[in-house]
């Protein structure tokens, strides 16, 4: 009887342990997560692998990812990649609004952390600015406008919406590191975000922003244009001159 009890105890918690994935197998109940099912088999099948546990070497598993990683991907165009190994870019979605609302239901069946929510009109600009120049500027540059680094190009961050820099520091895609909320806090994010914001439209003082990446472009411009300018200009004056 006591071996009957304990291997009904041990089932129970095996599936209690499954959680989610247990439950997500096969085709979902909830109709919008069914049609991400088709959706899945149809376009993330063949990297993801058969219930989205994933396929080593090829790509991860799905399972725990969440609502979060599943919006971000799909609506930065991101997902699904051209070419196996290739650093996932920006990319026209082709997916319908249903359709991607369909496979993030699908993929959210799994388990894993919801949409975020930010709030940049809560954040302080200065802190942002302090916060991306120590954990953001190495690689897209203070100004986030993007940069090199070893095996990667990090983009650019004008076409970011603030909930995909949410997303996107929360994930961790491709080289980018993860930061969980012990790293940064959702207030510290909201003031983050609120700065790339300021990037996007930032204000021009002295004119021309160059790119506005600092002194390089301005030696830049005064090695290839004003001191071309003034040796042309001092030969014309020479010549009246004479």
């Amino acid at each position: 009887m006591r071996a009957v009890l304990t291997i009904a105890c041990l089932a129970a918690a095996g599936l209690l342990a499954a959680g989610p994935a247990a439950a997500a197998s096969g085709t979902p109940k909830k109709p919008l997560a069914a049609y991400g099912y088709h959706l899945y088999g149809e376009y993330c099948l063949s990297c993801h692998g058969a219930n989205a546990g994933g396929r080593g070497g090829v790509a991860p598993s799905l399972h725990g990812v969440g609502a979060l990683a599943a919006d971000f991907y799909l609506r930065t165009g991101y997902m699904p990649l051209r070419h196996l190994g290739m650093q996932p870019r920006r990319e026209p979605v082709f997916l319908s609004e249903h359709q991607i609302r369909a496979l993030v239901a699908y993929v959210a069946s799994f388990g894993g952390p919801p949409i975020p929510t930010p709030k940049p009109e809560i954040g302080d600009v200065s802190r942002g600015l302090s916060l991306f120049t120590e954990h953001c500027a190495g690689c897209h540059q203070v100004v986030a406008q993007g940069g090199v680094v070893t095996g990667a190009l990090p983009p650019a961050l004008v076409n970011a919406t603030p909930l995909q820099v949410a997303q996107a520091v929360r994930i961790g895609p491709y080289v980018m590191p993860r930061f969980t909320q012990h790293d940064l806090s959702n207030r510290q994010l909201d003031s983050i975000i609120r700065y790339v914001e300021l990037t996007k439209n930032p204000d021009r003082p002295g004119g021309w922003g160059l790119g506005f990446l600092g002194p390089v472009p301005e030696g830049l411009v005064t090695w290839f244009l004003a001191i071309p300018a003034l040796i042309v200009l001092c030969l014309l004056l020479g010549r009246r001159l004479r």
